[in-house]
C-alpha cells in the first residue's frame, strides 16, 4: 500500500517542480531521500534509563527501532572514551517516511507553543533541510507521565535537490509551514 504522501508527490508536486525548475529528465526531478531523527544525550546516555526512555520514545514517534549512537573517539574534555553510548538515530525511508512527515507537518508543527513557522533559511546548499525540536511533548505519541525531563530532537530531511531553492519549494510543496524570509 502507497501511503498518501507519495502518491501527492507522483501526483502533483513532481509535474511542479519539473514545470518550475524546466527537467528534461524525471529523474533530476528533488525527492525525499530519507528523514533522520536523533537526540544526542551526552553524558545522560551513559545513565540505562535515560537511554531506555529515548529508544522507547524514538520508537513510538516513529514506528521504526532506534540504533544508539556511539562515540568514535576518547576526548578528556568531554568525558567521553571511545565506544561510550553519546545518544539514538532512526533513519526513516519510503512509507514510514511519508507517515513521518505528514504527523511533523499535521499533528506536531501546530502543537508548537508559539509557532510562527519554520525558518526558511535552514537548507544546506544540498536542498537537505535540518530543523530542531525543542520537547517531545509535541509528539502525540508520547504520555505526559511517561516524561521524567524534557528533551528535543534534531529533525534532517535528506533531499535528491541540488540547491537550496529546490528543497525549499519540494518542502513547501508538502505542505511545510515556512515563515516569509527576508531574502526569499
Amino acid at each position: 500500500m502507497t501511503h498518501e504522501y507519495k502518491k501527492i508527490y507522483q501526483n502533483r508536486i513532481k509535474s511542479t517542480l519539473k514545470e518550475k525548475f524546466e527537467y528534461t529528465n524525471d529523474h533530476n526531478i528533488p525527492k525525499l531521500v530519507k528523514i533522520q531523527l536523533n537526540r544526542g544525550l551526552g553524558l545522560g546516555a551513559q545513565n540505562r534509563m535515560v537511554l531506555q526512555k529515548t529508544i522507547e520514545e524514538i520508537r513510538l514517534i516513529t514506528g521504526q527501532q532506534p540504533i544508539v549512537t556511539k562515540a568514535k573517539n576518547s576526548i578528556a574534555g568531554f568525558k567521553t572514551r571511545e565506544g561510550m553510548d553519546l545518544g539514538v538515530t532512526v533513519t526513516l525511508r519510503n512509507d514510514l517516511m511519508y507517515a513521518f512527515l505528514e504527523k511533523l507537518i499535521h499533528l506536531v508543527f501546530p502543537r508548537i507553543r508559539d509557532f510562527r513557522g519554520l525558518n526558511p533559511d535552514s537548507f544546506d546548499e544540498h536542498g537537505n533541510y535540518n530543523l530542531g525540536i525543542r520537547e517531545q511533548l509535541v509528539f502525540p505519541d508520547i504520555d505526559y507521565n511517561m516524561i521524567d525531563q524534557i528533551r528535543g530532537y534534531n529533525i534532517s530531511i535528506i533531499t535528491s535537490a541540488k540547491t537550496a531553492e529546490e528543497g525549499r519549494l519540494l518542502l513547501k510543496e508538502f505542505g511545510f509551514p515556512f515563515r516569509k524570509s527576508s531574502n526569499v
